[in-house]
This record gives C-alpha cells, sequence and structure tokens, in this order.
C-alpha cells in the first residue's frame, strides 16, 4: 500500500514499480531554508498552481539551482487544508494525461507548507504576517480565479465582505483582496520592503487587475486612518511593489475517476474528491494536459526565482500582452467557448468528443485560422500558428482530458467580449477588413443565445452552468419557443447591443442581424442546432 506522505515516501522501490516519480531532493531540507528565508508565497491551492508552478520550482529544487520552496495560502475554504493537504504532508500526485493514453505520475514536493489566510486563524495568519516581514521575500503569486479580484458585485456596488473590510482596515479582513492588502501593509511597516505581486490568473492585464483592487482598498484604508500615509504610495512605486503581467495557459480538469482507478489499482488510496464552498474540485492528485505556456513581465524588485530554466518565458510587458491577446482572443480561448455552448445544446460532456465531430472540428478551424489569423499579433516568442496547431490538433482532442463543455461554460458572459470582441474591433479598426463579414464567430454567439434558453437542441430542459449574469440575461429570451421563430424577433437587442457585454454594440458593426439570422434558424424545431450548424459548416 503507498502512502502520499513523507513517511510513506521512504518505500522507494515500491514507488518506482508503481512507476511514479518521487522528489529528487531533500524535502526536510527545503522546507528548513524556506521556513529560514521565504521567497515565494503563493495564494490559491488549486489544480493549476499544484500542476503547473509548483511543478517548476520542484524542477529548480531538484537541479539544486534554488533551496526553497512555496509557502501556499488559502484564503478561503481553509479548512480543507486539513482534509487535502495536512493528511499528505502538502505533496500532490501530478498526472500528465497522454494522448495515447499513458499516464506520466509523478510526486510534486514543492509546497513547504500551506497557510490559512484568514486572521480567524490566528497561528497561521501570525504566520503570514510573519512571512511578509521577511526581506527575502521575493514573489508573491495568484491563481484565485478571474472573479477573486472583484471587489464588486454585479450591480457594480462594493460587496458586503468589502463594506465591512473598508470599514475595518486591516485588522480582521475578510475578502482575498483585504487579506493581501492587509499583508502588504505588514511589509510597509516593517520598512517598505520592496516584492512583487504577481497573478497567475487568466485575465487580460491581470497585474492591473491585482494593482487596481489592492490600491482601492489600501486608498480607503489611508483616507479614514485606518493605516499610515505612506502607504498608498508604496503600493504605487514600481521600485518597491510590482505587478508585473502575465499569461497562463495549461488545462487542469476536475480529477479524473479514470485516473482516480488507476491509482487505486497501483494500491495508492485517493480518497474522495472534495467539492468546495466555491464550487472547485480538488483530491490529493491533479490530473493535467502535457501542454503548458507561462509568460511573465520581467519586474521584480526583490529578486525572483529562475524561472526560466524550467520553461517559463520572461518578457517586456508589450510582449506579455501580445501574448495574451493571441491566446485569449485568436488561438484557443474562443475555441474552447464555441465547443462550450454547442456541446452543451449537443448533449456533449467532454471536449475530446466534440472533437471527433466533423462540424465543431471545421468551426473551430474556421474561428482559428480563417478569421482569427488576420488579425492576430505575432508575440515573438511563440508562434500564433503553431500554437493553434497544437490547440486543434493535439490538446482539444486528447480523449484522456476529461474536460468539459459545461465546465468551460461557466462566466461565459464575462468571456464573450474578451474571447470575440477583439477580434470584432480589429476587423473594424483595419483597413481592408470588415467585421460584418464574419461568419463563423457570430454563429457561436447566436448559439450562445440559444444555450441562454435553458432548453438542448431536442428542447428538454438544460442546466446552464454558473454565470454571474444569468438573472439579466435569460429573462430576454422568456416567451421564445421552438418551432416558432417569430417569437424570437427583436428579442436578442438588449443582450447583442449590450456593451457591457460585448464591449461594443454588435448591431453597430453589422452583426447583430446576422446573429438574429442565425438565432432563428436555431429555434426552427427540435434538431433546429445540427442543422444550422452542418448546414454553415458544410
Amino acid at each position: 500500500m503507498l502512502k502520499l506522505n513523507r513517511e510513506g515516501l521512504r518505500d522507494v522501490d515500491a514507488w518506482k514499480k508503481a512507476g511514479i516519480a518521487l522528489p529528487e531532493f531533500d524535502l526536510e531540507k527545503m522546507e528548513s531554508e524556506t521556513n529560514s528565508d521565504p521567497q515565494w508565497v503563493h495564494f490559491g491551492t488549486g489544480n493549476i498552481f499544484r500542476a503547473f508552478p509548483a511543478v517548476m520550482q520542484q524542477k529548480l529544487l531538484e537541479r539544486g539551482i534554488v533551496k526553497t520552496g512555496i509557502i501556499a495560502v488559502k484564503t478561503y475554504d481553509w479548512k480543507t487544508i486539513d482534509e487535502m493537504f495536512a493528511p499528505f504532508d502538502n505533496l500532490s500526485l501530478v498526472v500528465i494525461m497522454e494522448p495515447d493514453g499513458r499516464l506520466d505520475m509523478k510526486v510534486v514536493g514543492s509546497i513547504c507548507t500551506t497557510l490559512a489566510g484568514d486572521p480567524a486563524h490566528e497561528a497561521h495568519w501570525k504566520r503570514l504576517n510573519e512571512i511578509f516581514r521577511a526581506p527575502s521575500l521575493q514573489m508573491v503569486s495568484f491563481t484565485i480565479t478571474e472573479k477573486g479580484y472583484s471587489l464588486r458585485n454585479i450591480s457594480g456596488e462594493y460587496s458586503e465582505e468589502i463594506l465591512e473590510d473598508m470599514t475595518h482596515g486591516p485588522r480582521k479582513p475578510q475578502h482575498a483582496m483585504s487579506k493581501a492588502a492587509a499583508l502588504a501593509y505588514t511589509r510597509f511597516k516593517s520598512g517598505r520592503l520592496p516584492f512583487a505581486f504577481v497573478s497567475m490568473d487568466n485575465c487580460a492585464h491581470n497585474g492591473d487587475r491585482l494593482k487596481a483592487s489592492l490600491v482601492e482598498i489600501a486608498g480607503h484604508w489611508e483616507t479614514n486612518g485606518l493605516v499610515e500615509k505612506g502607504f498608498v504610495a508604496y503600493l504605487e512605486d514600481p521600485s518597491l511593489v510590482s505587478f508585473p503581467w502575465t499569461m497562463i495557459d495549461k488545462i487542469t480538469p476536475r480529477p479524473s475517476d479514470r485516473v482516480r482507478e488507476t491509482l487505486n489499482s497501483l494500491g495508492l488510496g485517493t480518497g474522495k474528491t472534495l467539492e468546495t464552498e466555491k464550487h472547485s474540485f480538488i483530491a490529493p492528485f491533479v490530473n493535467a494536459e502535457r501542454a503548458e505556456y507561462l509568460v511573465i513581465e520581467d519586474s521584480f524588485p526583490n529578486g525572483r526565482p529562475p524561472l526560466e530554466l524550467a520553461g517559463t518565458y520572461f518578457t517586456d510587458r508589450e510582449t506579455v500582452d501580445r501574448v495574451e491577446r493571441m491566446k485569449v482572443g485568436t488561438c484557443l480561448n474562443p475555441l474552447h467557448t464555441s465547443l462550450a455552448v454547442f456541446g452543451c445544446l449537443l448533449g456533449y460532456t467532454l471536449i475530446a468528443d466534440e472533437m471527433k465531430d466533423p462540424a465543431l472540428k471545421k468551426l473551430v478551424e474556421k474561428i482559428g485560422f480563417e478569421e482569427g489569423m488576420p488579425v492576430v499579433e505575432d508575440p515573438g516568442i511563440i508562434s500564433p500558428r503553431e500554437f493553434i496547431r497544437e490547440v486543434i490538433e493535439e490538446r482539444l482532442p486528447n480523449p484522456n482530458i476529461p474536460d468539459s463543455p459545461q465546465r468551460i461554460a461557466m462566466d461565459t458572459s464575462q468571456k464573450v467580449g474578451i474571447r470575440f470582441g477583439g477580434t470584432i474591433r480589429a476587423y473594424r479598426d483595419r483597413n481592408g477588413l470588415d467585421p460584418s463579414g464574419l461568419k463563423y464567430i457570430p454563429l457561436v454567439i447566436a448559439a450562445w443565445c440559444r444555450y441562454l434558453m435553458g432548453l438542448d437542441d431536442r428542447g428538454n430542459p438544460m442546466p446552464l452552468s454558473p454565470d454571474p449574469l444569468l438573472e439579466s440575461l435569460c429573462p430576454h429570451l422568456d416567451g421564445i419557443r421552438i418551432g416558432e421563430p417569430s417569437t424570437g424577433e427583436g428579442r436578442l437587442r438588449p443582450i447583442l447591443s449590450n456593451s457591457g457585454v460585448f464591449s461594443l454594440d454588435l448591431y453597430d458593426v453589422g452583426l447583430g442581424k446576422k446573429i438574429e439570422g442565425y438565432f432563428s434558424e436555431m429555434i426552427e424545431g427540435p434538431g433546429a442546432v445540427r442543422k444550422t450548424l452542418d448546414k454553415h459548416l458544410s
């Protein structure tokens, strides 16, 4: 019986027989070095962190390039530390799922400790403040999802957590951003010590998003006398506190039953998959694809780990921005969203299965190569054409990645403006291009509107994935009936003209009526979504 803890790792032969690689560095020495001279704190202990940044740091530890590990912080759901980290001595099992079915398995031990980022856990909060006082601290990174940076609710007002945090100051923060601001204040009071706040979340200009939230909170605190004067200036001084932009890309879906069964057959009990209060799924193992990209603006006032030796691209801000736009606006995310909305409507539960559908495969090829490539900016460090080829031919068709259209369809209202709006604007603004000539991007937008009806292609009720704008968008589709296209006339205008969703009015660029036409075809009767898809992709 293999045991995923430090004592269990002593049975080296058993792990080798099972085909699972072990950390090739001294875990106890790493822990000692990290505790005495902490360099890297990371907020968010989810799948992408454990399968990507933590693995990169392990590579450096194994080569003797660095001596310290990562201090991981849970800002919410921190009671899961007792279920998913403490019993395994902060070890994780990372499983790379190859397209041919092979599983490349390794134990990752670069996480020194996992702390609750919450004043309610007094001992952990005290330790975190000690770490932020350490002159050795170089980087505080985040993978807390894009929503983690938002201070406001759907109506644009401060959330209840933020209102309380604004009132009480850094003493007992509740929101993730308030906690980060409070810890930065500890570092400010310790002599204005330098460091970098590094968002690794999948959103454009993520460093600016993080900075804006922290500065807004700090500004309220300073104005109300809850912190010392100069704290905001400290956060806004890039020679002391930097907020580099980054682009991260690696698919790490929820724990796979197939991987769990394989691990159990090897004698490694994996326990249960835990659904957190924030509706993420976590297990002692992480399954992921092989492909991975991390591009970071090289701005670190107190130095940084040499992650370029583990595959990270360090570059300037402009290049990060071009890579981000390449991925999010052309080469990956628009393809994902296209598969998500059509997949839900057509009853698919795996992205890989969708890629076996000739019409859907052709759809993403058309959106990427035909409509996106003419306006993509080549970042220089990564080839857009090679990137999208890898996405379409290797990554999306991987049958061993249990990624679902239902997962990807989450928060689509927050994504469509980014994933398609940039391309539409580029067509509008460049000579020789006309957005009204686009065919496949508007087809996907029409399918998303059809998806918002909550009915699949057969006309049966279909659960919608979580999205903060469902309550405001779905009522526009009330009363539209399958088999009666006339009931949809004029009903999409409030959605398609909403610049808050698409970052422009789709009628102004000649796409509103086209999308309405596609939508009308999709509600002609049961099976109309499939009929419309096949018609326009034939």
